[in-house]
């Protein structure tokens, strides 16, 4: 029998998710917004009998075994440390909190209850154009050795002139290109190589601070385009190129993974590749079609048929097992745990620090919580520098 869901958020993802959800047969028991206003309202829009703006009434309800968070990355430690408390699944959007400290409490809650499943809702893993790419590198397509992977996308605005002011306007509450689009590169990087990186070197900007309905007193901080470059174990370089300044609604993507004389890439959903000085070959057209309702927003295609395909793997994950009847974690096994979320979270921190510096940085993976007076004199060591 599949877990009754609670989903917190209400944002554009989480219009595409209820109906995948209840495709693969998932009843949607309850919702929570910020406001119980805009709760009322995706709860009607959606098909939700219950909705709230208070954390505890899903949490705790009888009839939801799998949360959702969807909501803003300040909430996504303290949701999913106290759902795993209580004994439910969960499944976070990324990124995985606000920084390395609150990623490293959903580990520690994570590796606490080990029989429940905690995942970080990156999709991109479930792509097939990227499932094809890894299985041909581990088939050795590319030879011995990654030389260099170029990533470009090109995602469209982040926000449209309709958009009112929220929490992916403001970098601090974790909106922006970085955070929203580089999380998902620094985690597929890591899926397809099996590397993680060592250091790296970014700029982090935002040029549009503002538009028809956001202006005057607020503004937006959150970054609208980035570029970085990874070392990764083995001296793999990655070079990623995010902007957000194309059309709304437009997407586009292409990621190349070279080897000696050889490369795969992916453009869209497709992939093609070419080794042994042939030419470029297709390996895997996305005619595929996603047979499934989805409302109008400006989601990618891609994303929301990778999150069509890991539902379908969660799915299956609950489907009953002859040996013990229950569940078992082997469909989800490619899917991001909360350890993957924390190295994303180490990446993120570390480009930040260089744009900040204009230096490479190491990527230090945080392994206990910092002592919070030594983080507070430091703070105002780096303040009065700045000031001076």
């Amino acid at each position: 029998m599949l877990p009754g869901i609670g989903v917190f958020g209400s944002g554009a993802e989480v219009r595409v998710l209820v109906p995948i959800l209840k495709e693969n047969g998932f009843k949607i028991e309850a919702i929570w917004s910020p406001t119980i206003q805009e709760a009322q309202e995706i709860s009607k829009e959606l098909g939700i009998p219950f909705f709230t703006n208070k954390i505890d009434d899903v949490l705790l309800r009888k009839d939801v075994d799998l949360i959702f968070v969807l909501c803003s990355p300040n909430l996504h430690a303290q949701i999913s440390v106290k759902a795993l408390g209580i004994g439910k699944h969960v499944v976070c959007d990324k990124p995985a909190g606000l920084n390395q400290t609150d990623a490293l409490k959903m580990v520690r809650a994570g590796q606490y209850y080990p029989t429940l499943i905690s995942l970080i809702n990156h999709s991109y893993r479930f792509l097939p154009a990227f499932t094809h790419m890894r299985r041909a590198i581990l088939e050795n397509y590319l030879g011995s050795s990654i030389t260099l992977i170029d990533i470009r996308i090109q995602s469209g605005r982040l926000f449209s002139d309709n958009d009112s002011y929220d929490w992916r306007c403001d970098h601090v509450m974790g909106g922006g290109a970085l955070n929203l689009i580089g999380s998902h590169v620094i985690d597929f990087v890591s899926f397809l190589t099996g590397r993680k990186a060592v250091r790296v070197h970014g700029v982090v900007r935002t040029f549009s601070k503002t538009t028809d309905n956001i202006s005057g007193i607020r503004y937006i901080s959150a970054p609208d385009f980035c570029t970085f470059q990874m070392e990764l174990e083995g001296g793999t370089v990655v070079t990623a190129n995010l902007n957000s300044h194309t059309a709304s609604c437009s997407f586009q993507q292409e990621i190349t993974v070279c080897g000696d004389q050889t490369y795969l890439v992916v453009r869209g959903g497709d992939l093609f590749g070419r080794r042994n000085k042939t030419s470029e070959e297709v390996l895997y057209l996305d005619v595929e079609d996603l047979q499934l309702a989805v409302p109008n927003v400006c989601l990618p295609r891609p994303l929301i048929k990778g999150l069509c395909k890991m539902v379908g793997a969660l799915r299956e994950a609950f489907l009953p097992v002859k040996e013990n009847a229950g569940w078992v974690k082997e469909p989800v096994s490619l899917a991001a745990n909360f350890e993957d979320g924390l190295y994303v979270q180490a990446v993120l921190s570390a480009i930040r620090e260089s744009s900040r510096t204009l230096q490479w940085v190491r990527v230090d993976i945080m392994t206990e919580q910092p002592d919070t007076n030594a983080l507070l004199s430091a703070a105002v060591r780096r303040t009065a520098i700045e000031i001076v």
